[in-house]
């Protein structure tokens, strides 16, 4: 029985991102966009699209075509 006990606890550590890393936070503001019918882009958005968001903290928009 201990050792699901151990099994447990080292599933909850490779589970638990690292701090600082933001992966579940970047994957959810890119679904975010995507969801709202928005595609994430580097630099800019095209002079067809508005940025409705952002898709990271690094400078990713989310853009989607003007209506």
């Amino acid at each position: 029985m201990r050792l699901h006990y151990l099994l447990f606890a080292f599933l909850i550590l490779f589970l638990v991102p690292v701090p600082g890393d933001g992966f579940i936070e970047k994957t959810l503001r890119k679904l975010f966009c995507r969801v709202r019918g928005g595609r994430c882009a580097i630099i800019s958005c095209l002079t067809t699209e508005e940025q409705i968001g952002k898709c990271s903290q690094k400078g990713r928009k989310c853009c989607r075509k003007k209506k």
